[in-house]
């Protein structure tokens, strides 16, 4: 697919720019430009664009307002050690934005298209990368319904486009391990749309993270929906749990938790170090005994925004514990140091995971 440029009449000024991405934190500061490309039952994708990031245009009637066909993707642009940029694992995001389509009733978008929409606009706006420690350009590619109807059927019009968004630190509170709140409420349940990465997931995660948030915690833990027993996910996040004698358990996919490609590629990178890692259910119960008695020695929490980090604290309406030393443990570190490392070019890609850009 041939995409159009076409030329930014105001640009933000390179001061202005230097002023904003100095300390960005996350999903506030925007770049210049965008992708933009149209889809029509009878046409197929078409009118790819990049162009200046703007509004965008919708009926009163859009379906997405009204029956919420929307999906997305959340992936980063990475700056590597000799200072070309680099993005992780695209393809994996491709297919999984596909997977959701499905989910929803969405036309695929061809991998191949996606992966170049993002390569595109990174470049065109690689001047935002933030100098911060562990800064990136965090990248949005997500897809809607814009058809104009009020009827409950899957829309014949969808419009794609992806922004970025210069990065800085995802959790605001800079400590090195996160306290977690033991949520009440049901994320997704078996059947639903839990593995989908669509908006109404997190809409309907807003009330238990506002609560954990009223409480002093950094994130929300979700149980399963039919016996409110097994450990599920944290609000964006997967989970490890790691064991005195090295093994490491994480949730399994069953349909209701987000496949991380952070979880898959900690899961690769673990197995490689000799560690045992078994994808098994987890219950909160479990995870208070092991983390009294000494058995359960690390829990960190992984995504695409914060990467790896370390839980130290778990609340709930049952109790409070702690977890190890409460901060970082030894597991946690490498397998943070080492993924960072690929993503950054410092440690060895030795599965083709790192596609650079410059």
């Amino acid at each position: 697919m041939d995409f159009t440029r076409l030329p930014h009449p105001a640009p933000v000024p390179g001061a202005t720019r230097d002023q904003a991405i100095a300390d960005p934190g996350f999903g506030t500061v925007f770049t210049d430009h965008m992708i933009s490309i149209d889809y029509d039952e009878g046409e197929g994708w078409h009118s790819a664009t990049l162009g200046p990031r703007g509004p965008i245009a919708l009926d009163p009637a859009a379906s997405v307002l009204h029956y919420a066909q929307e999906i997305f993707e959340g992936m980063k642009a990475y700056k590597l050690a000799d200072g070309t940029m680099a993005l992780f694992r695209p393809e994996a995001n491709a297919a999984r934005f596909n997977r959701s389509a499905a989910r929803l009733a969405m036309p695929d978008l061809p991998e191949e298209v996606f992966v170049e929409a993002v390569k595109q606009v990174v470049l065109a706006d690689k001047d935002w990368f933030p100098g911060v420690e562990g800064g990136s350009l965090y990248i949005r590619p997500f897809m809607f319904a814009n058809e104009h109807f009020l009827g409950v059927r899957p829309a014949k019009k969808y419009k794609f486009l992806v922004i970025l968004s210069p990065a800085g630190n995802y959790f605001k509170s800079g400590a090195p391990a996160v306290s977690v709140w033991v949520s009440d409420y049901t994320r997704a349940a078996p059947g639903g749309t839990g593995e989908a990465k669509c908006g109404g997931n997190y809409a309907a995660s807003l009330v238990p993270t506002g609560e954990a948030f009223a409480k002093g915690h950094d994130q929300v833990v979700f149980l399963d929906a039919a016996e409110h027993k097994w450990i599920e996910e944290l609000g964006g996040m997967n989970l490890f749990f790691v064991f005195d004698d090295g093994s490491i358990i994480t949730p399994p996919l069953r349909g209701t938790i987000l496949p991380g490609i952070t979880r898959d590629s900690i899961i690769t990178l673990a197995r490689e170090q000799g560690l045992d890692v078994r994808e098994e259910m987890y219950s909160i119960d479990q995870w208070r005994d092991d983390a009294a008695s000494g058995k359960l020695v690390e829990t960190f929490a992984c995504g695409t925004a914060a990467v790896v980090t370390a839980v130290g604290n778990v609340a709930g309406r049952d109790g409070e514990f702690s977890i190890g030393s409460g901060g970082p443990g030894q597991v946690t570190s490498s397998i943070r140091e080492k993924l960072v490392g690929i993503q950054r070019g410092t440690v060895e890609d030795t599965h083709g995971w790192v596609t650079r850009l410059d």
